[in-house]
Protein backbone atom coordinates (compact mmCIF):
# COMPACT_ATOMS: atom_id res chain seq x y z
CA UNK A 1 0.00 0.00 0.00
CA UNK A 2 3.08 2.59 1.28
CA UNK A 3 6.54 2.69 1.68
CA UNK A 4 7.96 -0.83 2.02
CA UNK A 5 11.60 -1.07 3.81
CA UNK A 6 12.40 -4.91 3.37
CA UNK A 7 15.52 -4.65 5.00
CA UNK A 8 16.69 -1.89 8.12
CA UNK A 9 20.23 0.21 7.39
CA UNK A 10 20.56 0.11 11.05
CA UNK A 11 23.97 -1.19 12.07
CA UNK A 12 22.16 -3.32 15.00
CA UNK A 13 18.86 -3.96 16.63
CA UNK A 14 17.63 -1.06 19.44
CA UNK A 15 15.32 -2.74 21.86
CA UNK A 16 13.96 -5.63 19.25
CA UNK A 17 10.75 -7.34 19.87
CA UNK A 18 11.86 -10.28 17.21
CA UNK A 19 11.53 -13.80 18.32
CA UNK A 20 13.26 -16.30 17.33
CA UNK A 21 12.91 -19.59 15.61
CA UNK A 22 13.33 -22.37 18.08
CA UNK A 23 10.56 -20.25 19.90
CA UNK A 24 8.02 -20.86 17.28
CA UNK A 25 9.40 -25.04 16.64
CA UNK A 26 8.94 -25.02 20.42
CA UNK A 27 5.01 -24.08 19.63
CA UNK A 28 4.15 -26.17 16.35
CA UNK A 29 5.22 -28.88 18.39
CA UNK A 30 3.08 -28.36 21.44
CA UNK A 31 0.62 -28.35 18.77
CA UNK A 32 1.02 -32.29 18.84
CA UNK A 33 -0.37 -34.42 21.26
CA UNK A 34 1.94 -35.69 24.07
CA UNK A 35 4.79 -34.35 22.28
CA UNK A 36 7.85 -33.31 24.16
CA UNK A 37 10.19 -30.30 22.08
CA UNK A 38 13.83 -31.06 22.73
CA UNK A 39 15.73 -27.67 22.23
CA UNK A 40 19.03 -28.80 21.18
CA UNK A 41 21.47 -25.75 22.83
CA UNK A 42 22.12 -24.18 25.79
CA UNK A 43 20.15 -25.04 28.75
CA UNK A 44 19.43 -20.94 29.18
CA UNK A 45 17.70 -21.13 25.81
CA UNK A 46 15.31 -23.33 26.98
CA UNK A 47 14.68 -22.03 30.18
CA UNK A 48 14.13 -18.40 28.56
CA UNK A 49 11.48 -20.00 26.12
CA UNK A 50 9.76 -21.93 29.27
CA UNK A 51 9.28 -19.28 31.11
CA UNK A 52 8.42 -16.82 28.44
CA UNK A 53 5.66 -19.18 26.93
CA UNK A 54 4.60 -20.29 30.95
CA UNK A 55 3.44 -16.03 31.75
CA UNK A 56 2.08 -15.82 28.29
CA UNK A 57 -0.29 -18.67 28.42
CA UNK A 58 -0.53 -18.90 32.10
CA UNK A 59 -0.19 -22.59 31.83
CA UNK A 60 2.63 -25.32 32.33
CA UNK A 61 4.67 -25.43 29.78
CA UNK A 62 6.77 -28.75 28.97
CA UNK A 63 10.20 -28.33 27.22
CA UNK A 64 13.55 -30.60 27.30
CA UNK A 65 17.37 -29.45 26.52
CA UNK A 66 20.02 -31.00 25.22
CA UNK A 67 21.96 -28.53 27.75
CA UNK A 68 25.02 -28.31 25.22
CA UNK A 69 27.99 -25.79 26.92
CA UNK A 70 30.09 -24.10 24.35
CA UNK A 71 32.92 -26.36 25.29
CA UNK A 72 30.79 -29.39 24.43
CA UNK A 73 29.88 -27.53 21.60
CA UNK A 74 32.77 -27.60 19.88
CA UNK A 75 34.56 -30.50 21.36
CA UNK A 76 31.88 -33.05 20.69
CA UNK A 77 29.51 -31.20 18.57
CA UNK A 78 26.47 -32.38 20.66
CA UNK A 79 25.36 -35.61 19.27
CA UNK A 80 25.90 -37.64 22.67
CA UNK A 81 24.10 -34.77 24.16
CA UNK A 82 21.04 -35.40 22.01
CA UNK A 83 21.15 -39.34 22.43
CA UNK A 84 21.70 -39.18 26.18
CA UNK A 85 18.60 -36.45 26.47
CA UNK A 86 15.73 -38.93 24.27
CA UNK A 87 17.32 -41.50 26.42
CA UNK A 88 16.60 -39.63 29.70
CA UNK A 89 13.04 -38.48 28.06
CA UNK A 90 11.66 -42.16 27.21
CA UNK A 91 12.94 -43.21 30.34
CA UNK A 92 10.89 -41.46 32.67
CA UNK A 93 7.57 -40.56 30.22
CA UNK A 94 6.19 -41.91 27.24
CA UNK A 95 5.88 -39.26 24.69
CA UNK A 96 4.18 -39.92 21.12
CA UNK A 97 6.71 -37.75 19.14
CA UNK A 98 9.97 -36.16 20.41
CA UNK A 99 10.43 -32.86 18.44
CA UNK A 100 14.26 -31.98 18.12
CA UNK A 101 14.97 -28.40 17.22
CA UNK A 102 18.72 -26.37 17.25
CA UNK A 103 19.25 -23.18 18.47
CA UNK A 104 22.58 -20.80 17.30
CA UNK A 105 25.42 -22.35 19.19
CA UNK A 106 24.56 -25.88 17.43
CA UNK A 107 24.05 -24.33 14.30
CA UNK A 108 27.03 -22.28 14.27
CA UNK A 109 29.30 -25.53 14.92
CA UNK A 110 27.37 -27.45 11.99
CA UNK A 111 25.86 -30.27 14.42
CA UNK A 112 24.55 -32.75 11.60
CA UNK A 113 20.89 -33.49 13.56
CA UNK A 114 19.66 -35.46 10.50
CA UNK A 115 22.43 -38.11 10.86
CA UNK A 116 21.54 -38.17 14.62
CA UNK A 117 18.34 -38.68 14.39
CA UNK A 118 18.56 -41.26 12.01
CA UNK A 119 20.37 -43.41 15.17
CA UNK A 120 17.40 -42.76 17.37
CA UNK A 121 15.21 -45.77 17.42
CA UNK A 122 12.17 -43.44 18.74
CA UNK A 123 9.92 -41.39 16.68
CA UNK A 124 11.47 -38.26 16.37
CA UNK A 125 11.11 -35.16 14.18
CA UNK A 126 14.29 -32.90 13.49
CA UNK A 127 14.20 -29.08 12.01
CA UNK A 128 16.94 -27.03 11.94
CA UNK A 129 16.00 -23.75 13.50
CA UNK A 130 19.01 -21.26 13.87
CA UNK A 131 18.08 -18.36 15.91
CA UNK A 132 20.05 -16.04 14.22
CA UNK A 133 17.92 -16.61 10.84
CA UNK A 134 14.16 -15.70 10.60
CA UNK A 135 11.98 -15.21 13.47
CA UNK A 136 8.90 -17.06 15.29
CA UNK A 137 7.02 -17.35 12.07
CA UNK A 138 9.59 -19.11 10.20
CA UNK A 139 10.19 -21.48 12.97
CA UNK A 140 6.38 -22.19 13.33
CA UNK A 141 6.37 -23.04 9.75
CA UNK A 142 9.61 -24.87 9.10
CA UNK A 143 8.27 -27.46 11.89
CA UNK A 144 5.50 -28.12 10.83
CA UNK A 145 6.41 -28.58 7.30
CA UNK A 146 9.38 -30.93 9.20
CA UNK A 147 5.85 -32.71 11.02
CA UNK A 148 4.57 -33.48 6.86
CA UNK A 149 8.17 -34.24 5.21
CA UNK A 150 8.83 -37.27 8.29
CA UNK A 151 5.68 -38.44 9.52
CA UNK A 152 2.93 -38.34 6.39
CA UNK A 153 2.71 -41.06 4.53
CA UNK A 154 1.97 -41.26 0.47
CA UNK A 155 -1.28 -41.27 -0.26
CA UNK A 156 -2.87 -42.03 -4.18
CA UNK A 157 -6.45 -41.34 -2.81
CA UNK A 158 -8.07 -38.65 -1.45
CA UNK A 159 -11.19 -37.50 0.79
CA UNK A 160 -13.24 -34.53 -0.84
CA UNK A 161 -14.43 -34.40 2.47
CA UNK A 162 -11.26 -33.77 4.06
CA UNK A 163 -9.64 -30.36 4.59
CA UNK A 164 -6.03 -29.62 6.22
CA UNK A 165 -5.54 -26.58 7.75
CA UNK A 166 -2.57 -24.82 7.81
CA UNK A 167 -2.62 -22.05 10.47
CA UNK A 168 0.45 -19.00 10.81
CA UNK A 169 2.01 -19.15 14.06
CA UNK A 170 0.10 -15.82 15.34
CA UNK A 171 -3.28 -17.09 15.40
CA UNK A 172 -4.20 -17.92 19.25
CA UNK A 173 -5.91 -21.14 20.05
CA UNK A 174 -9.30 -19.95 20.22
CA UNK A 175 -8.88 -18.32 16.56
CA UNK A 176 -7.81 -21.88 15.34
CA UNK A 177 -10.79 -23.43 16.62
CA UNK A 178 -13.06 -20.54 15.28
CA UNK A 179 -11.37 -21.49 11.74
CA UNK A 180 -12.51 -25.20 12.20
CA UNK A 181 -15.58 -24.91 12.94
CA UNK A 182 -16.25 -22.26 10.52
CA UNK A 183 -14.94 -25.13 8.25
CA UNK A 184 -17.01 -27.55 9.74
CA UNK A 185 -20.64 -25.98 9.44
CA UNK A 186 -19.91 -26.21 5.15
CA UNK A 187 -19.80 -29.98 6.78
CA UNK A 188 -16.36 -30.41 6.11
CA UNK A 189 -14.40 -32.66 8.27
CA UNK A 190 -10.97 -30.45 9.44
CA UNK A 191 -7.53 -31.21 10.45
CA UNK A 192 -5.56 -28.73 11.46
CA UNK A 193 -1.83 -29.09 11.82
CA UNK A 194 -0.23 -27.63 14.18
CA UNK A 195 -3.33 -27.60 16.63
CA UNK A 196 -3.20 -25.49 19.65
CA UNK A 197 -6.81 -25.25 20.42
CA UNK A 198 -6.93 -28.27 22.34
CA UNK A 199 -3.68 -27.97 23.83
CA UNK A 200 -3.21 -24.42 25.09
CA UNK A 201 -6.15 -23.19 24.99
CA UNK A 202 -6.50 -22.74 28.43
CA UNK A 203 -9.13 -25.18 29.80
CA UNK A 204 -8.69 -27.21 33.15
CA UNK A 205 -7.51 -30.24 32.72
CA UNK A 206 -6.83 -32.91 35.50
CA UNK A 207 -3.78 -31.42 36.70
CA UNK A 208 -0.21 -30.50 35.40
CA UNK A 209 1.01 -33.08 33.10
CA UNK A 210 4.83 -33.63 32.06
CA UNK A 211 3.63 -33.66 28.14
CA UNK A 212 1.21 -31.33 26.12
CA UNK A 213 -2.13 -32.53 26.11
CA UNK A 214 -3.98 -32.06 23.17
CA UNK A 215 -3.53 -31.17 19.89
CA UNK A 216 -3.44 -33.30 16.45
CA UNK A 217 -2.19 -36.72 17.49
CA UNK A 218 0.48 -38.10 15.42
CA UNK A 219 -1.83 -40.71 13.86
CA UNK A 220 -3.69 -37.86 12.57
CA UNK A 221 -0.58 -36.23 10.91
CA UNK A 222 0.24 -39.69 9.03
CA UNK A 223 -2.90 -39.84 7.07
CA UNK A 224 -2.86 -36.42 6.00
CA UNK A 225 -2.20 -36.95 2.42
CA UNK A 226 -5.90 -38.30 2.00
CA UNK A 227 -7.30 -35.22 2.29
CA UNK A 228 -8.92 -33.18 -0.57
CA UNK A 229 -7.57 -30.14 0.35
CA UNK A 230 -5.01 -28.22 2.13
CA UNK A 231 -5.64 -24.53 3.35
CA UNK A 232 -3.06 -22.28 4.10
CA UNK A 233 -2.98 -18.81 6.35
CA UNK A 234 -0.35 -16.32 6.23
CA UNK A 235 2.51 -16.19 4.00
CA UNK A 236 5.02 -18.20 5.69
CA UNK A 237 2.64 -20.98 5.24
CA UNK A 238 2.08 -20.92 1.49
CA UNK A 239 4.88 -23.46 0.75
CA UNK A 240 4.21 -25.53 3.67
CA UNK A 241 1.43 -27.08 1.19
CA UNK A 242 4.11 -28.59 -1.08
CA UNK A 243 4.94 -30.63 1.28
CA UNK A 244 1.56 -32.47 1.77
CA UNK A 245 0.91 -32.16 -2.08
CA UNK A 246 4.65 -33.91 -2.36
CA UNK A 247 2.62 -36.64 -0.61
CA UNK A 248 -0.50 -36.57 -2.79
CA UNK A 249 -0.20 -34.86 -5.82
CA UNK A 250 -4.41 -34.52 -6.27
CA UNK A 251 -4.71 -32.73 -2.63
CA UNK A 252 -5.85 -28.96 -3.91
CA UNK A 253 -4.19 -25.92 -2.27
CA UNK A 254 -5.68 -22.69 -1.71
CA UNK A 255 -4.11 -20.04 -0.08
CA UNK A 256 -5.32 -17.42 2.07
CA UNK A 257 -2.88 -14.40 3.32
CA UNK A 258 -5.54 -13.96 5.83
CA UNK A 259 -9.41 -13.98 7.23
CA UNK A 260 -9.35 -11.30 8.83
CA UNK A 261 -12.06 -8.37 7.94
CA UNK A 262 -15.07 -8.76 5.92
CA UNK A 263 -13.59 -9.24 2.13
CA UNK A 264 -10.92 -12.32 3.64
CA UNK A 265 -13.68 -13.80 5.33
CA UNK A 266 -15.93 -13.66 1.80
CA UNK A 267 -13.18 -15.30 0.53
CA UNK A 268 -12.76 -18.18 2.63
CA UNK A 269 -16.69 -18.67 2.19
CA UNK A 270 -16.57 -18.19 -1.46
CA UNK A 271 -13.97 -21.41 -1.53
CA UNK A 272 -15.66 -23.10 0.96
CA UNK A 273 -19.18 -23.08 -1.13
CA UNK A 274 -16.75 -23.77 -3.60
CA UNK A 275 -15.20 -27.07 -2.97
CA UNK A 276 -19.06 -28.43 -1.34
CA UNK A 277 -21.43 -27.21 -3.88
CA UNK A 278 -23.59 -25.49 -1.05
CA UNK A 279 -25.68 -22.52 -2.66
CA UNK A 280 -25.20 -20.39 1.05
CA UNK A 281 -23.06 -20.23 4.21
CA UNK A 282 -25.19 -22.14 7.10
CA UNK A 283 -27.48 -19.08 8.96
CA UNK A 284 -25.04 -18.61 11.90
CA UNK A 285 -22.47 -17.32 9.96
CA UNK A 286 -24.75 -15.41 7.53
CA UNK A 287 -26.08 -13.79 10.93
CA UNK A 288 -22.37 -12.92 12.06
CA UNK A 289 -21.32 -11.35 8.92
CA UNK A 290 -23.98 -8.86 9.67
CA UNK A 291 -23.01 -8.09 12.87
CA UNK A 292 -19.66 -7.49 11.29
CA UNK A 293 -20.86 -4.99 8.81
CA UNK A 294 -22.91 -3.43 11.70
CA UNK A 295 -19.88 -3.01 13.93
CA UNK A 296 -17.99 -1.19 11.10
CA UNK A 297 -20.12 0.99 10.74
CA UNK A 298 -20.43 1.65 14.73
CA UNK A 299 -16.48 2.20 14.99
CA UNK A 300 -15.54 3.58 12.10
CA UNK A 301 -16.51 7.20 13.39
CA UNK A 302 -13.80 6.85 15.88
CA UNK A 303 -11.33 4.58 14.01
CA UNK A 304 -11.42 7.39 11.15
CA UNK A 305 -10.02 10.10 13.49
CA UNK A 306 -7.14 7.32 15.15
CA UNK A 307 -4.05 7.02 14.30
CA UNK A 308 -2.08 3.66 14.87
CA UNK A 309 0.93 2.40 14.86
CA UNK A 310 1.46 -1.34 14.64
CA UNK A 311 4.45 -3.95 15.15
CA UNK A 312 4.89 -7.46 15.25
CA UNK A 313 4.73 -10.30 13.31
CA UNK A 314 4.30 -9.72 9.35
CA UNK A 315 0.88 -12.05 8.64
CA UNK A 316 -0.63 -10.66 11.68
CA UNK A 317 0.06 -7.60 10.80
CA UNK A 318 -1.15 -7.80 7.60
CA UNK A 319 -4.43 -8.83 8.90
CA UNK A 320 -4.85 -6.99 12.25
CA UNK A 321 -3.94 -3.79 9.53
CA UNK A 322 -6.86 -5.06 7.34
CA UNK A 323 -9.30 -4.69 9.35
CA UNK A 324 -8.52 -1.50 10.97
CA UNK A 325 -7.78 -0.13 7.61
CA UNK A 326 -12.07 -1.88 6.68
CA UNK A 327 -13.25 0.25 9.32
CA UNK A 328 -11.33 3.95 8.68
CA UNK A 329 -8.25 3.38 10.56
CA UNK A 330 -5.05 5.20 9.46
CA UNK A 331 -1.81 3.52 9.59
CA UNK A 332 0.91 5.72 9.39
CA UNK A 333 3.95 3.29 10.02
CA UNK A 334 3.47 -1.07 10.45
CA UNK A 335 6.78 -2.69 11.71
CA UNK A 336 7.57 -6.07 11.64
CA UNK A 337 9.93 -8.72 12.38
CA UNK A 338 10.84 -9.88 9.86
CA UNK A 339 11.01 -9.92 5.78
CA UNK A 340 8.34 -11.77 4.29
CA UNK A 341 6.20 -11.89 0.74
CA UNK A 342 2.95 -10.40 2.82
CA UNK A 343 4.70 -6.98 3.50
CA UNK A 344 2.99 -5.69 0.26
CA UNK A 345 -0.31 -6.53 1.41
CA UNK A 346 0.21 -4.76 4.91
CA UNK A 347 -2.52 -1.47 4.81
CA UNK A 348 0.00 1.26 6.02
CA UNK A 349 1.81 4.13 5.01
CA UNK A 350 5.07 2.83 5.21
CA UNK A 351 6.00 -0.88 6.13
CA UNK A 352 9.77 -1.14 7.92
CA UNK A 353 11.47 -4.46 8.85
CA UNK A 354 12.81 -3.12 12.53
CA UNK A 355 12.54 -2.76 16.32
CA UNK A 356 10.47 -0.68 18.85
CA UNK A 357 12.89 2.29 18.04
CA UNK A 358 11.29 2.77 14.61
CA UNK A 359 8.45 3.01 16.61
CA UNK A 360 9.22 4.84 19.39
CA UNK A 361 10.58 7.70 16.56
CA UNK A 362 7.46 8.17 14.93
CA UNK A 363 5.30 8.04 18.07
CA UNK A 364 4.25 11.38 16.71
CA UNK A 365 2.58 9.95 13.93
CA UNK A 366 0.18 7.62 16.13
CA UNK A 367 -2.42 7.90 18.83
CA UNK A 368 -2.22 4.03 19.53
CA UNK A 369 0.12 1.87 19.89
CA UNK A 370 -1.06 -2.28 18.44
CA UNK A 371 1.79 -3.66 19.38
CA UNK A 372 2.60 -6.88 22.27
CA UNK A 373 3.72 -6.12 26.02
CA UNK A 374 7.40 -5.12 24.77
CA UNK A 375 5.66 -1.56 23.51
CA UNK A 376 4.12 -0.71 26.82
CA UNK A 377 6.88 1.43 27.72
CA UNK A 378 7.10 3.42 25.08
CA UNK A 379 3.03 3.75 24.60
CA UNK A 380 2.27 5.16 28.56
CA UNK A 381 5.84 7.40 28.39
CA UNK A 382 3.96 9.19 25.33
CA UNK A 383 0.89 8.98 26.58
CA UNK A 384 -0.44 6.98 23.55
CA UNK A 385 -2.90 4.56 23.95
CA UNK A 386 -1.85 0.43 23.54
CA UNK A 387 -3.87 -2.45 22.40
CA UNK A 388 -1.87 -5.52 22.98
CA UNK A 389 -1.46 -8.34 20.71
CA UNK A 390 0.60 -10.43 20.02
CA UNK A 391 3.85 -12.36 22.23
CA UNK A 392 4.51 -12.09 24.55
CA UNK A 393 1.53 -10.28 26.35
CA UNK A 394 2.85 -10.37 30.00
CA UNK A 395 0.07 -7.86 31.39
CA UNK A 396 -3.27 -9.45 30.44
CA UNK A 397 -4.80 -13.24 31.20
CA UNK A 398 -6.87 -15.07 28.95
CA UNK A 399 -4.55 -14.67 25.72
CA UNK A 400 -5.24 -17.61 24.16
CA UNK A 401 -8.97 -17.17 24.12
CA UNK A 402 -8.84 -13.45 22.16
CA UNK A 403 -10.35 -13.59 18.45
CA UNK A 404 -10.02 -10.97 15.89
CA UNK A 405 -10.81 -13.47 12.86
CA UNK A 406 -13.62 -14.17 10.86
CA UNK A 407 -16.89 -12.44 11.15
CA UNK A 408 -17.17 -12.80 14.74
CA UNK A 409 -13.69 -12.22 15.76
CA UNK A 410 -13.57 -9.10 13.16
CA UNK A 411 -16.26 -7.66 15.14
CA UNK A 412 -15.08 -8.21 18.11
CA UNK A 413 -11.93 -6.60 17.11
CA UNK A 414 -13.03 -3.28 16.08
CA UNK A 415 -15.37 -2.76 18.81
CA UNK A 416 -12.07 -2.84 21.28
CA UNK A 417 -10.27 -0.75 19.34
CA UNK A 418 -12.68 1.68 18.80
CA UNK A 419 -13.69 1.66 22.49
CA UNK A 420 -9.71 1.84 23.35
CA UNK A 421 -9.53 4.66 20.80
CA UNK A 422 -12.27 6.71 22.81
CA UNK A 423 -10.73 6.11 26.11
CA UNK A 424 -7.42 7.30 25.06
CA UNK A 425 -9.05 10.52 23.78
CA UNK A 426 -10.86 11.31 26.83
CA UNK A 427 -7.73 11.00 28.73
CA UNK A 428 -5.81 12.43 26.33
CA UNK A 429 -7.68 16.00 26.79
CA UNK A 430 -7.59 15.56 30.09
CA UNK A 431 -3.88 15.60 30.78
CA UNK A 432 -4.23 18.50 28.00
CA UNK A 433 -6.41 20.41 30.21
CA UNK A 434 -4.28 19.65 33.12
CA UNK A 435 -0.98 20.74 31.46
CA UNK A 436 -2.57 24.23 30.41
CA UNK A 437 -3.99 24.65 34.23
CA UNK A 438 -0.53 23.46 35.78
CA UNK A 439 0.92 26.73 33.10
CA UNK A 440 -1.19 29.25 34.22
CA UNK A 441 -1.36 28.55 37.79
CA UNK A 442 2.92 28.66 37.23
CA UNK A 443 2.28 32.44 35.60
Amino acid sequence: MGEIIHKNTKPLQVNPFRLTQPMGAVLAFLGVDQCMPLMHGAQGCTSFTKVFMTRHFCEPIAIQTTAVSDAVAVLDGGDYSISEAVKNITGKISPSLVGLHTTGLPETKGDDIRGVSKLIDFPLVYVNTPDYEGAMESGWALTTKALIDQLTEEQSAINERKVVLLPHVSLTPLEVEKIQQFIAAFGLEVVAVPDLSTSLDGHLGDGQAALSKGGVTVDAIRILADAGHVLTIGDSMRDVAKALQKKNPQVAHEHFPHVNGLDATDALAAHLLKITGMQRPPQQIIRWRQRLQDAMLDSHFSLGQTRFILAGEPDQMAALSQSLYDAGGRIPLCVVSSDSSILDKIKADRVVVGDLEDVEVALDEADVVLSNFHAERLAHHAGKGLMLRGMPNWEQVGNALKVDVLYEGGAYFLCEAANLAEEWRVQHVRRRDEDALKKGCQK
